[in-house]
């Protein structure tokens, strides 16, 4: 597993700075003031700071981007990176200058040197998000682990307790990236819960349901995905109990491990990529790191569906009809349509054991939401415009990217069956939206509720936010902050 870049917080000390060996990252303010930290970097490089802040390049620079300056006379260090970022910058935009800098200043030592402010921390765990590299299947590394990270201020009492969290946060995201990185050969079903009841050792109680208990639960929709396979289906439940006796919140996750597409069989051309189709019970699976590692005082309970979607004799086919544990039938008309399948029966049983106060489901669901909002945003569907509301506040501090999409009744009306219930798609029209009123048809009356499609952002084939290409982790920040929001304040 990929273990980030430790973080420590240091008072500034001005004279440490010409020894530092590796990477040393300066913030300047976009009318090129400086602080004490930066005005001593340049009075080592003989004011070649100063220089290029009077230049047209340093205007020319988007606040966030930077400028390398390799092997800096009068310093041990193998870089400087100068980061053009407004002295009040926090959240979001001073993480993503962390970003910038880490990518400048590759895996060496860093040490920030960041404007005085709230915004230290969230550079340096942007910094810590970008060190990511997944190597778990090479027989030799490209490169060095990432180094660690000295954030130095001038109070350090001011910001040590946030950055005492970084740690958990960037655990958290990068246990997601490396459960969707993972092939299917090594991430079976199998492979997946041994690894989610490692959380134990974290104070997280692990329940797993195997095949014979889904039977008995009736979870036939969920089962019936997973009949074409040798690995055998799996639910798997986390409870995190750290607050009272109040009921908990429900995160559920579509642990798809491969995705065929069935008997409804995909195109080979970029089938690969279907490895990344279990990205909903990973992002669950690293929010409920997260908080155990920060000891949330919140009640949580973390449920994911792992199957695998085969061709084979015993697979289901188109045509089929399959009894979900709530009682409907579903008309199965394209068994690539699976992962709602999955997540229907979940999504009932965490209602029926645990009466949550809320839930959210998280599933790479439907190419339809890549056409509509690309790889830049998660298509967000909501019951309850608190709860939504709610989280798309914290995917903003966070900046993932999160758009609401509609629900209603026409769209339900697309899913209509002649021989079922309900049938589990609605055509090419709306293909999100109809995924998303498949789902809602599972969740009881009054239970607040959010969808989140998350096809686009899983896993981008390019560097996204805070990581680079591959498997973004995206969510887990966002769904951390709305707990710590709506429970913990």
């Amino acid at each position: 597993m990929t273990t980030p870049s430790s973080v420590t917080v240091a008072a500034t000390d001005l004279d440490a700075i010409a020894a530092f060996e590796g990477v040393v990252a300066v913030a300047v303010a976009p009318d090129g003031t400086m602080g004490p930290a930066a005005k001593r970097v340049n009075k080592l490089t003989k004011g070649a700071l100063e220089r290029f802040c009077a230049a047209k390049a340093f205007e020319k620079l988007d606040e966030g981007e930077v400028q390398s300056f390799a092997w800096p006379a009068g310093m041990a260090a193998s870089a400087v990176v100068l980061v053009k970022l407004d002295k009040r910058a926090a959240g979001a935009d001073a993480r993503a200058a962390g970003v910038a800098i880490r990518r400048a200043g590759g895996s060496k030592p860093l040490l920030l040197l960041p404007h005085a402010g709230k915004g230290a921390a969230a550079m340096a765990l942007g910094a810590a998000l970008r060190a990511y590299d997944y190597t778990d299947q090479k027989s030799k590394s490209d490169g060095e682990p990432a180094g660690a990270i000295t954030l130095m201020v001038a109070k350090p009492e001011e910001v040590e307790a946030e950055a005492g969290l970084i740690d958990a946060l960037a655990q958290g995201v990068f246990f997601t990236r490396d459960l969707v990185n993972a092939p299917a050969n090594i991430l079976t079903t199998t492979e997946f819960a041994a690894r989610l009841e490692g959380l134990r050792e974290l104070g997280v109680e692990v329940e797993v349901l195997e095949e014979a208990d889904l039977e008995k639960l009736g979870m036939r929709t969920l089962l019936a995905v997973g009949q074409g396979s040798e690995s055998p289906s799996k639910v798997v439940v986390m409870q995190w109990k750290g607050g009272g006796d109040e009921n908990p919140f429900a995160l559920i996750g579509k642990g798809v491990v491969f995705d065929t597409g069935g008997i409804s069989l995909k195109p080979a051309a970029g089938m690969e990529d279907m490895t990344m189709d279990m990205g909903g019970a990973g992002t669950v699976s690293g929010v409920m790191k997260t908080l155990a590692l920060r000891k949330a005082k919140a009640n949580v309970v973390g449920l994911v569906g792992l199957v695998e979607n085969m061709p084979d004799g015993k697979a289901q086919r188109p045509g089929d009809v399959v009894t979900s544990m709530k009682g409907d039938t579903v008309e199965v008309i394209n068994t690539d349509a699976e992962g709602r399948l999955v997540l229907a029966d979940v999504l009932w049983y965490a209602q029926e054991r645990f009466q949550p106060v809320g839930m959210v489901d998280l599933a790479t669901l439907t190419g339809a939401i890549i056409i509509g909002l690309g790889h830049e945003n998660a298509g967000v569907f909501s019951n309850n415009d608190v709860l939504c509301n709610a989280f798309l506040k914290a995917a903003e501090a966070e900046g993932e990217g999160a758009w609401r999409m509609p629900l209603g009744k026409g769209y339900a009306k697309m899913l209509k069956s002649r021989i079922a219930d309900v049938k589990n798609i609605g055509g090419r029209p709306a293909g999100s939206i109809t995924a998303a009123e498949f789902l809602h048809r599972f969740v009881k009356d009054g239970t607040p509720w959010i969808h989140l499609d998350i096809a686009g952002v899983a896993s981008t084939t390019s560097d996204s936010v805070h990581a680079p290409k591959g498997a973004s982790g995206w969510g887990v920040l966002s769904l951390n902050r709305m707990i710590r929001d709506m429970f913990e304040s």
